[in-house]
């Protein structure tokens, strides 16, 4: 069955997928370091996890199955999933396919070499409501799209 992932300690949007997966019947389980409030429906679960550097990350990469998807914004997070053969939606809606994550991962890495030399300081900009928007337009394509591609994995 489709299943959505949400790396969650700092996922802003939390409440659209859990009104997209409403709509569509769809299990949630977001992943944490920490314990945080979730709505208490049976189809959402919370799996906090032990601190630790990629420990969400490793959980994340060890549950998903192809066609699942995942929401992060965490590059290499995604570059990962995809090698499991999930979908992957980053919070701006955003899709990570295996044409655009190589230039993602240099993106992040030079961005990373900028910040560690001074040159960079903040972090990324607040998500707008376009981005919202965008994000919900984007796993309702995907989810409609794993639907026509794999009926089975829909029930």
């Amino acid at each position: 069955m489709l299943h959505i992932f949400v790396d969650a300690d700092a996922c802003p949007v939390k409440q659209e997928v859990y009104r997209v997966a409403s709509r569509y019947r769809l299990d949630v389980t977001l992943v944490a370091n920490s314990w945080m409030r979730v709505p208490n429906e049976r189809w959402i679960a919370l799996e906090v996890v032990e601190d630790g550097l990629d420990a969400a990350d490793d959980w994340i990469v060890e549950h998903v199955q192809p066609h699942d998807i995942v929401v992060t914004a965490d590059i290499p997070l995604a570059s990962r999933c995809l090698k499991e053969g999930a979908h992957v939606i980053g919070p701006t809606g955003k899709q990570f396919t295996e044409n655009n994550i190589g230039q993602a991962v240099a993106t992040r890495d030079l961005l990373s070499e900028l910040r560690g030399a001074g040159e960079i300081t903040g972090g990324p900009p607040p998500l707008k409501k376009r981005d919202r928007s965008c994000f919900l337009q984007q796993i309702d394509e995907v989810i409609q799209t794993i639907r026509r591609k794999h009926p089975f994995n829909s029930t």
